[in-house]
């Protein structure tokens, strides 16, 4: 008798299959260690969407898939490094179009800029990091420059409504802001079926940061494209990272009840206040690398500041330092 995993492999494949998508996973050098990209043909040539990052590793995964085929397009979900940072140099490669939101085309091309990389110590430190740790954490962000470099040139801004061909059905794009500013998933009425990019994810729930600057309330923004997507009752989802799944619903609200949770925890950890920095250490209970830092201070301030900005915590400046506390 065939497992039930091999069941889900099987019936994944089939209706990849179906969609005339093929899935291209591409290794990461973190803990979440793969990236989902993906390409799919259609009258005209191929479509990609994302890119993976830029270095070797990932030029030889989509050297090896695409060979000579004709690239038309390359859609990008989202300016994120492991989405975005090798649409340029495919686009070098092919003479594809680049598809992008405007909101997230601005912050990727922004983000690496120097006065831009310079501004980021100072919200470190802002947030009570020691300077030893504002080094180490600077230093990781610089090191993603090569890594989306070269910047694509974006031919076209991608809107909530606009509809996409990919494979052999078009899709509507979805605006879902909330993980990044201007991040899009793409639906297929027909087919009940989402490209979901890193909007909803299976088995780990999507980071959602903030660091002063862009949307001052990206977790207010998630939550509520979690509940608009949540409206198409989505069946199959395809997703950025790990495995193709059944019931879109049922993991939406799964994350809206783990962001009610960790609010209240939150909520809980400054009964008395704390800098961001605090705040982090004690809501995480593991070890984490710088990397995985970055994204454990910013998701804590995401949080802080939706609880700030519904009167539920304050925040003062004190000895250039930011400190929430519970009302």
């Amino acid at each position: 008798m065939t497992p039930p995993l091999a069941n889900r492999e099987l019936e994944n494949a089939a209706m990849l299959e179906k969609l005339g998508v093929e899935p291209v996973r591409i290794e990461l050098p973190f803990r979440l260690d793969h990236v989902n990209c993906f390409m799919a043909e259609n009258d005209h040539g191929w479509t990609v969407i994302d890119a993976g990052l830029n270095n070797d590793r990932t030029r030889e995964v989509w050297s090896d898939k695409l060979g000579d085929k004709k690239v038309t397009d390359i859609l990008v979900t989202h300016y994120h490094p492991d989405h975005f940072g090798y649409a340029g140099g495919l686009q070098e490669k092919t003479g594809a179009r680049v598809w992008m939101t405007e909101i997230d085309a601005q912050v990727g091309m922004a983000a690496w800029s120097a006065s831009f990389l310079e501004s980021i110590p100072g919200n470190y430190r802002t947030s009570g990091i020691s300077e030893e740790q504002v080094a180490q954490m600077a230093k990781n962000t610089e090191e993603f420059k090569p890594l989306v470099s070269p910047l694509p040139q974006i031919d076209q801004y991608l809107k909530e409504g606009d509809s996409v061909k990919i494979g052999h059905f078009e899709y509507r794009v979805i605006c879902t802001p909330g993980h990044s500013d201007g991040m899009i998933c793409f639906y297929n009425e027909e087919q009940k079926t989402l490209f979901s990019a890193d909007h909803i994810l299976p088995k780990i729930t999507p980071n959602i940061s903030y660091w002063f600057h862009g949307n001052d309330d990206p977790l207010a923004s998630y939550l509520s494209s979690l509940k608009k997507v949540r409206e198409l009752d989505a069946e199959f989802v395809i997703p950025s990272h790990g495995k193709p799944f059944y019931g879109a619903n049922q993991r939406i609200d799964e994350l809206l009840t783990h962001h009610d949770i960790r609010l209240d925890e939150t909520l809980e950890t400054v009964q008395q206040a704390l800098s961001i920095f605090e705040a982090c250490e004690m809501l995480f209970h593991r070890p984490l690398t710088v990397h995985e830092m970055r994204f454990a201070v910013g998701e804590t301030l995401a949080h802080l500041e939706y609880l700030r900005h519904r009167k539920e915590c304050t925040r003062i400046m004190d000895n250039g330092i930011w400190r929430y506390e519970k009302v």
